[in-house]
């Protein structure tokens, strides 16, 4: 009697499993092509277990593709960026040139009058009665009182 009972469960199991390896393929047929559904009631239980591990690794190989492409557009989004910084640094980097070009003509000038100056005190120093050398304010003996042509007496 056990033996009855567990041999229809087995026979049960069979036929079910037989329509769902059909429906397994009829479901994947839309765009597939007919062959899979003439071969599936013809394939053995590894087969079809192999053909359900290559539709597997076909559907892991396709959603690796899309996370690779998904990672490349953040990627993408990445270097723009970057460019874009690396475009504003070098703007402000050309700027900081000019500011310190600009910095260092000024200074440059400050310093030609200073040593000017000096040059020119140094002279009036050594040689006070050189008249090709105008006075400099503040540093001449002062200047004797004018004398006037008439008087008011």
């Amino acid at each position: 009697m056990g033996g009855e009972v567990a041999g229809s469960n087995i026979d049960g199991y069979v036929s079910n499993l037989e329509n769902k390896r059909i429906d397994l393929f009829d479901r994947g047929t839309k765009g597939c092509g007919e062959d899979n559904v003439l071969l599936a009631p013809s394939m053995t239980n590894q087969q079809l277990v192999g053909s359900g591990n290559w539709m597997m690794d076909e559907t892991d190989q396709a959603i690796e593709r899309s996370k690779k492409t998904e990672q490349m557009g953040q990627v993408v989004n990445e270097l723009d960026s970057i460019h874009f910084s690396i475009k504003k640094a070098s703007q402000l980097v050309k700027e900081l040139g000019r500011q310190v070009a600009t910095d260092k003509c000024i200074m440059a000038l400050l310093f030609l009058i200073v040593v000017g100056v000096i040059a020119i005190i140094i002279v009036k120093l050594v040689n006070p009665n050189n008249k090709d050398i105008r006075d400099i304010p503040g540093l001449a003996p002062p200047a004797m009182t004018r004398k006037l042509l008439w008087s008011a007496s």
